[in-house]
């Protein structure tokens, strides 16, 4: 194989490590953020869970922003299309979290209670609506989405933005994805809080973690049965990155479990993802919320996973001209921009990940609100 489809395959399993490290960090973050009103009775209780990730929800932005920005890097045809397909979610996007950073600086500046209050419920829609987005293009992707090219590599769209976010499978995989992040975030409470807030995030941690379990069933009865893409014909890995240049996709039902048909060991991505939700609810339920923070990995790594060995090579299937369909073949970056990155990526994620794990560590320990509500430098 070229060095060229090499470096293809290995930013496409890069992008999966971004995607996982964007849902577990981020979506613990916003889980906090949807669930402050239900684990927070008082001002100083939502001070406390406030408290509990404000050291740490900022620098968690970090894969958010390498997510953006691998898909910028390494498929600049996928992120220009992508972006164009879904402007409005994207501005609803960026509007929820503009809304965040501002909410944590201002909520505690004025002593009002319907000034904290109000900034309460921004906590919860900019915590529920990324994570629900995030999901939502998942279940967008996998049902394809209507776009073409002209003969100069112009993009058109072909579909509205309500024909491909409001459908019962696309509301189905973002409330998927809101359920692991309530489950992260309560699990994150329970790790460092003490009662009355580490019994209510159990509670929540636990629905969280079973409404999952349900919505991945049904998932993958809905995937099994919806049309998926395929290549028909084998193409060249080395490619060029042309949309237009020739390959031959069909739309079939139930393509999406052919590569679990022709590499049976796959299947151990959506077990995984299954395993790790039923052992996170019942890490909860026994009161281990370190085991359970780290089983809430598997979840997403058995997620993220489950979809991208279905979909491979596919990017973003196009519903209108199949043959047009974005993969990782054909939207990559060039040889050169690919390795350059790649040097870039195994610097700064090791590093991220190293930091990361030094600040979680510096600042372990229970926060108390007792020690928070006589705090005025605190959140």
């Amino acid at each position: 194989m070229e060095l060229y489809a090499i470096l293809k395959l290995i930013w496409a399993a890069l992008l999966c490590v971004l995607f996982i490290g964007l849902g577990l960090m981020v979506g613990m973050d916003m889980g906090v953020g949807t669930l402050l009103r239900f684990v927070g009775r008082n001002d100083g209780e939502r001070r406390t869970a406030l408290n509990i990730i404000g050291p740490h929800w900022d620098g968690n932005q970090v894969w958010f922003i390498l997510g953006g920005g691998a898909i910028f890097a390494a498929f600049p045809t996928l992120y220009a299309t992508s972006f164009s397909v879904f402007y409005v979610v994207m501005i609803l996007l960026l509007f929820s979290m503009i809304l965040r950073p501002v909410a944590f600086e201002y909520r505690s500046k004025a002593d009002s209670k319907l000034w904290r209050a109000s900034w309460d419920w921004v906590f919860l829609i900019s915590g529920f609506l990324p994570m629900f987005i995030y999901g939502a293009a998942f279940g967008n992707i996998l049902e394809g989405v209507g776009y073409h090219f002209g003969w100069n590599g112009q993009y058109y769209q072909d579909s509205s933005f309500f024909s491909y976010l409001l459908n019962p499978f696309v509301i189905l995989c973002g409330l998927m994805s809101v359920s692991l992040s309530v489950y992260q975030g309560g699990v994150m409470l329970m790790i460092r809080s003490e009662d009355p807030i580490y019994g209510r995030a159990r509670t929540y941690a636990q629905r969280g973690g079973i409404l999952a379990i349900i919505l991945f069933a049904v998932g993958g009865l809905f995937i099994s049965r919806m049309k998926g893409f395929v290549l028909t014909a084998p193409v060249d890995p080395a490619m060029p990155a042309n949309p237009l240049h020739g390959q031959e996709v069909a739309q079939i039902a139930g393509a999406w479990l052919h590569n679990y048909a022709v590499h049976p060991a796959l299947w151990l991505l959506p077990v995984l993802g299954f395993a790790c939700m039923v052992l996170g609810v019942l890490a909860v339920r026994a009161h281990n919320g370190g085991l359970a923070w780290w089983v809430g990995l598997g979840s997403w790594i058995g997620t993220i996973g489950t979809v991208g060995a279905a979909m491979f090579p596919f990017l973003m299937p196009s519903t209108t001209a199949p043959n047009q369909s974005l993969t990782i073949w054909n939207s990559t970056a060039s040889a050169y921009g690919l390795s350059c990155m790649l040097v870039v990526a195994l610097i700064f994620v090791p590093l991220i990940l190293c930091y990361t794990s030094w600040c979680y560590y510096v600042m372990r320990g229970k926060v108390r609100t007792a020690d928070i509500i006589h705090d005025s430098h605190s959140y």
